[in-house]
């Protein structure tokens, strides 16, 4: 019923993935690929096109008013997916998780307070805490077995009384670990014992592959709900990023009343209609269509893995457990990083991320979403494999 293989023309559509390539990386090849941002190059469910369908044929499109479907639809699919039980009141919807965070940070702590960030984390974190008059406090995760865990002791040697909140990244992007309940909670009983907020951003949480489960922060530590905020979205689980719709969610309602009063404050008490409608018509129409994309993009990491680590002997992929953002460290091919991006950028014509935006850690690194069809997928390994043939030739 869902064909992840066809190939949608995106150029010339408005489209950031495709139509900034040249800005943003200065690729001028108009057959570069673009496997940078978080956005998905398949259609979204059928569900969510007739939703919107519904409402151009309609052809008025005023504002939008009561959310109560919207986060009913939420809470149904949080119970049904991940088993959380929550409370609409608890919900205060946003325009994307990123303003989300921003106005957390307004109502959670002031200018010149500090934000914990385990890098390398997704870059959005620092983008938003350095523009909002915040400080990073950077605690580096360290790679065991193949995954990033959390040094909770380097953590507990940088606090200080101007360390105010933490951004914790679940699943984590860009290295695909999903945390255990113990890793978790140990982070929950820290905050707690320091007396700082928890932000959970969770906006990948649906994109996790067999083998691995998320758990919400919400259930592996509900002791500290006075001082949880939890962030989720439809956008990325169902190829929505331009509808701009995420949620905040908290038990804690005077946590709760102070963010929404920076929401009234900052103007954006209402909603994107078109945003609202796509999303609610996804938790309610699309999972169907997620449990056959899983599988597909499974195949598309195990395919990536192997085949980059093939390209360029040295270079490893962490083993993702969610997302559908490979993560490759290139330290191994003895190439040193800008070298490495100008292989990719230049003889591959392929945007990716380059690590050191995410923070210390990420330097040797490069993020590469996968997260389009198989065919597109073939075309960049085999660039990658041309881009780095002498060091296969040399080996």
């Amino acid at each position: 019923m869902f064909d992840f293989d066809r190939i949608i023309e995106r150029r010339g559509t408005h489209s950031s993935k495709w139509d900034s390539i040249e800005r943003l990386s200065g690729i001028k090849s108009p057959d570069a690929i673009p496997m940078w941002v978080a956005d998905m190059d398949f259609a979204s469910p059928p569900g969510v096109t007739a939703a919107l369908t519904a409402e151009v044929q309609r052809a008025i499109h005023g504002y939008y008013a009561d959310t109560g479907s919207w986060a009913a639809a939420l809470v149904d699919w949080m119970a049904r997916r991940h088993g959380l039980r929550l409370d609409p009141d608890w919900v205060s919807p946003t325009p994307g998780i990123v303003s989300g965070l921003g106005l957390i940070l307004q109502a959670a702590c002031e200018p010149g307070d500090e934000v914990v960030v385990f890098a390398p984390a997704y870059h959005a974190f620092r983008k938003i805490i350095l523009a909002s008059g915040r400080h990073i406090l950077d605690v580096q995760l360290v790679e065991v077995a193949g995954r990033y865990t959390i040094d909770l002791d380097a953590l507990h040697g940088k606090t200080t009384p101007r360390t105010k909140v933490v951004f914790f990244c679940s699943p984590h992007n860009p290295g695909g670990t999903v945390w255990s309940v113990d890793e978790i909670r140990a982070l929950a009983a820290f905050c707690a014992g320091h007396g700082l907020i928890l932000v959970s951003d969770e906006i990948h949480c649906d994109l996790v592959f067999d083998g691995a489960k998320h758990t919400p922060t919400m259930s592996a530590a509900p002791e500290i709900a006075d001082r949880l905020i939890t962030c989720v979205a439809a956008t990325k689980t169902f190829n929505l990023a331009g509808a701009h719709v995420g949620a905040c969610i908290t038990s804690n309602m005077d946590l709760k009343r102070r963010l929404d009063a920076r929401i009234a404050a900052s103007g954006l008490g209402s909603y994107n209609r078109f945003g609202m409608i796509a999303t609610e018509a996804a938790w309610q129409t699309g999972e169907r269509w997620l449990d056959a994309l899983l599988p597909y993009l499974a195949k598309s990491r195990d395919l990536f893995e192997a085949r980059i680590q093939a390209a360029a002997p040295g270079a490893r992929a962490m083993r993702l457990a969610g997302t559908y953002l490979a993560w490759v460290d290139f330290s191994g091919t003895n190439l040193a990083p800008d070298e490495v991006a100008a292989r990719v950028k230049n003889r591959a014509r392929i945007f990716a991320s380059p690590g050191k935006q995410f923070g210390p850690g990420g330097e040797t690194w490069l993020r590469f979403n996968f997260a389009m069809p198989r065919p597109i997928i073939e075309e960049a390994l085999g660039r990658l494999d041309d881009a780095f043939e002498d060091l296969r030739v040399g080996k």
